[in-house]
């Protein structure tokens, strides 16, 4: 059998020191398996992008075990997981952190600056990302000429330049009008399905979590039972981690 993509064994994390030291994660356990579309929801506070930002090698845990895609991103040190982030896994944020002075096709393939990408590539690359997100003929306009659907499915095709085998998405409709943000989980929905992407979604939303094929609730950094109160407790209060 093979590997869970995600395997998290009592991650604990804390921030601050002294009197303002706080636990977030209070030993969390989890698998995620390949081709899995998973939303993570919960309080605000309740630890749930410390623990997508602990998946993806953005911070360390203070303790526990943290494998990724087969490799323990504890032990691996830093340039070993810059190379698994920008290598295999892709993420997709609220803010859509575009950068003002490049075209959309420059903000796409920004990645091929840390990457072994030939360059004669990575035009090419970029071009069938922005394809894939349906924005083919909006290579050399600028985030600001955007629409804010637009720059998430821009922030989406530059998750996609790498060809992850997982994509981390923290918030990623929370920006977005409801039309919008369905064509957005539309498009998560297909990636997963046809692609066989694993997804991690953090969400308060139900019209993410009710497409997911799991829904993890957390609450005082741990993983709860997710049963209808909790998951209805998480949507009504939920918020950033």
């Amino acid at each position: 059998m093979a590997a869970p993509v995600v395997r998290l064994r009592d991650v604990t994390k804390f921030y601050g020191t002294g009197a303002a030291r706080t636990q977030v994660l209070r030993g969390v356990s989890l698998d995620i398996e390949a081709g899995e579309l998973v939303a993570l929801v919960g309080q605000s506070g309740s630890g749930k992008s410390t623990l997508l930002n602990i998946v993806g090698g953005l911070d360390q845990p203070d303790a526990g075990e943290v494998e990724v895609l087969g490799i323990d991103t504890i032990k691996a040190g830093d340039t070993k997981r810059a190379k698994i982030r920008n290598e295999s896994i892709g993420f997709v944020f609220q803010a859509f952190n575009l950068m003002d002075h490049l075209t959309c096709l420059g903000n796409v393939t920004i990645p091929a600056s840390f990457s072994n990408v030939p360059k004669k590539d990575i035009e090419e690359r970029g071009r069938e990302a922005m394809r894939r997100v349906g924005l083919s003929d909006f290579a050399h306009r600028r985030p600001s000429e955007l629409s804010g659907g637009q720059k998430q499915r821009v922030a989406i095709a530059r998750a996609l330049f790498g060809a992850p085998t997982l994509l981390l998405c923290d918030e990623p409709t929370g920006n977005l009008d409801s039309e919008t943000g369905r064509e957005v989980i539309e498009f998560f929905k297909e990636l997963n399905a046809k692609d066989g992407v694993t997804l991690l979604i953090v969400t308060h939303e139900r019209r993410v979590s009710s497409v997911a094929k799991r829904v993890i609730a957390m609450r005082d950094g741990q993983i709860v039972e997710t049963s209808d109160e909790e998951l209805e407790a998480a949507h009504q209060k939920a918020g950033p981690a």
